[in-house]
């Protein structure tokens, strides 16, 4: 268990699938429940525009490092912390791209500490944003790649989807339940407790879906 006290909300997902848009909303509509919520933005980012390129492989581990370290330092004095990604998207990418997975082991155990993990559904269309995307082709193969991953550290989320207003609803159901919010209408959408395939919301379709990926790795 992590010393510090604030509720920590990982969004998690591919490229282009709206995970900047929903942190920084989410953000404001926790702080507008009166609690002190910071927005940890993404390192990556940073990087690209700073260096105008994207990173080498031996450059990987430091911009995990970073993400998971300001993940922590914004627990100190605050109640919730949000993240747009953690160290696990970072470790993703590096098995994607230069097919490295030894980043996977320190981001997993990073992640861990998130106390509500959202997943941003590939329902938005893909957005060129520089040098940091790498096309719509490649969405697919990262999601894929994600929930294997969150399913190999047996690690419950919630996918969230729709367009504007219902994206944001969708995951402030899932925020609601896990700051104990009461709630002015009875609860749904996907519980984080289980699958749930934002096509036809079969638990099981996850698995058909995605087969071999799913299985556990060496």
């Amino acid at each position: 268990m992590r010393a510090e006290c604030a509720l920590v909300i990982a969004i998690v997902g591919a490229e282009s699938s709206g995970k900047t848009t929903l942190a920084q909303a989410l953000q404001q509509r926790i702080a507008g429940q009166g609690l002190r919520a910071a927005m940890v933005g993404e390192a990556l980012r940073e990087f690209c525009d700073r260096e105008q390129r994207t990173p080498r492989r031996d450059e990987q581990a430091a911009l995990a490092a970073e993400q998971s370290r300001r993940i922590a330092d914004a627990t100190r004095g605050h109640a919730v912390v949000v993240a747009d990604t953690t160290a696990l998207m970072t470790a993703i990418y590096s098995e994607q791209v230069f097919g490295d997975r030894s980043l996977y082991a320190g981001a997993e155990a990073a992640h861990r500490r998130c106390d509500l993990t959202l997943v941003t559904a590939l329902d938005l269309p893909w957005q060129a944003d520089g040098l940091q995307r790498d096309g719509a082709h490649v969405r697919a193969p990262v999601d894929a790649l994600l929930r294997a991953a969150l399913l190999r550290m047996d690690l419950p989320f919630a996918v969230v989807s729709g367009h504007g207003a219902a994206r944001l609803d969708s995951a402030w159901r899932e925020v609601r339940r896990i700051l104990g919010l009461a709630s002015d209408q009875p609860a749904a959408g996907p519980s984080p407790r289980r699958w749930h395939c934002e096509r036809c919301g079969d638990a099981d379709c996850e698995r058909r879906l995605f087969g071999p990926l799913l299985a556990p790795r060496a």
